[in-house]
């Protein structure tokens, strides 16, 4: 553990007005995609959380957890900073629950992913942990007491919204293809039914915390305006993993590709996919997808500066998966970049595999 360097110095990215400090990020060898944003009206923390890495990163189960534990001091820090914590979704590697660090979240409105619809089951219960443990903390009241019927009771099938992937042809995959969004819209269906028969949480505030829920809502703050995008696939159509606002991999959907062009923005923090799980939960085929819409929007957007990270830096081969999308970004001077890097060190993913010892032949 010696060799592997646990500190790295902030260096903010400047865009106009706005700082973005890039807090942690899988390039540092834990999982998170932590940031702090300062404008000139309020400091937003955007997914407080941490996870160790998965079991076949290369490091011993010891060292994993002492970065995750380095990472997650490093986040308690720099989170009391901000009047404003972001939760894009319930997973551990996104938020803290109250009851490892309660006062990260005192004083704080919280925007987070609405924990009543478009949410898988695994999320729907880890939600309604963190809330219990937020309204005990801070209300001071059983969550049980406040609960309402749900507000909605159909909801529509989210492929209809997705026209350019519905269009892209698949040629031999495309039966296949098929067969599995018929699987996907019957998962859909029995996920829905979760939201639509069980008791909603509601938003709930007082003088020592206020809970939001962002979902598709604007917020303004002085002249900061924060959009927050409706809930979408964390992955491809009908991703088991659910929904979630605004940190998505890839893209894997055209549309999603579609709406961060058109959105054009100044600087870009994009999660490349999962390629650690290549063969295992990622296709070519929808590989493809995320490498020709990662190209599409690095030749398209007005952004010099984009931080590509997250899943990606899971995977010692993701510069090799992703060949074309770094060629595109050398193509039009683009500086395409990990978090780490940006922070002038090597991804230590990268590192670790260089130091691997070779096999005998």
């Amino acid at each position: 553990m010696s060799k592997i360097t646990l500190r790295y110095q902030q260096k903010p990215i400047q865009v106009g007005e706005i700082k973005v400090e890039l807090i942690w990020f899988d390039s540092m060898g834990a999982k998170s995609s932590s940031l702090l944003i300062h404008t000139p009206d309020a400091k937003i923390f955007v997914d407080p959380g941490v996870a160790v890495m998965q079991p076949s990163y290369p490091l011993s189960d010891q060292d994993k957890l002492k970065l995750k534990n380095n990472a997650f001091k490093i986040i308690c820090k720099k989170v009391r900073e901000a009047e404003y914590v972001f939760i894009s979704h319930y997973h551990y590697d996104h938020l803290t629950l109250p009851s490892e660090k309660e006062d990260i979240y005192r004083g704080k409105t919280l925007w987070i992913k609405d924990p009543n619809q478009w949410i898988n089951h695994s999320q729907w219960e880890r939600a309604r942990e963190f809330l219990y443990e937020l309204h005990q903390t801070f209300i001071g009241k059983n969550l049980d007491d406040t609960l309402i019927d749900p507000l909605q009771r159909s909801f529509d099938d989210p492929k209809a919204n997705l026209n350019f992937a519905c269009m892209k042809d698949y040629a031999d995959y495309q039966k296949k293809r098929e067969e599995l969004l018929v699987k996907g819209q019957k998962w859909f269906e029995r996920t829905s039914r979760i939201w639509s028969e069980n008791p909603w949480i509601k938003e709930f505030k007082n003088k020592k915390l206020k809970v939001l829920f962002a979902d598709d809502k604007e917020f303004e703050i002085g002249k900061t305006k924060v959009r927050v995008t409706p809930p979408l696939f964390h992955g491809i159509e009908y991703d088991r993993v659910g929904w979630v606002i605004a940190d998505l991999q890839g893209p894997s959907i055209e549309d999603y590709a579609e709406w961060i062009i058109d959105e054009n923005p100044d600087l870009l923090i994009l999660d490349g996919p999962a390629t650690y799980l290549f063969g295992y939960m990622v296709n070519r085929i929808n590989l493809q997808r995320a490498i020709d819409n990662a190209v599409n929007i690095i030749k398209t957007i007005k952004a010099k500066l984009i931080i590509y990270d997250h899943h990606l830096l899971r995977d010692h081969l993701y510069k090799e998966r992703m060949a074309a999308v770094y060629k595109e970004a050398k193509k039009n001077k683009k500086k395409l970049i990990t978090a780490a890097e940006w922070l002038g060190k090597e991804p230590l993913i990268l590192k670790l595999s260089k130091n691997k010892p070779k096999k005998s032949k």
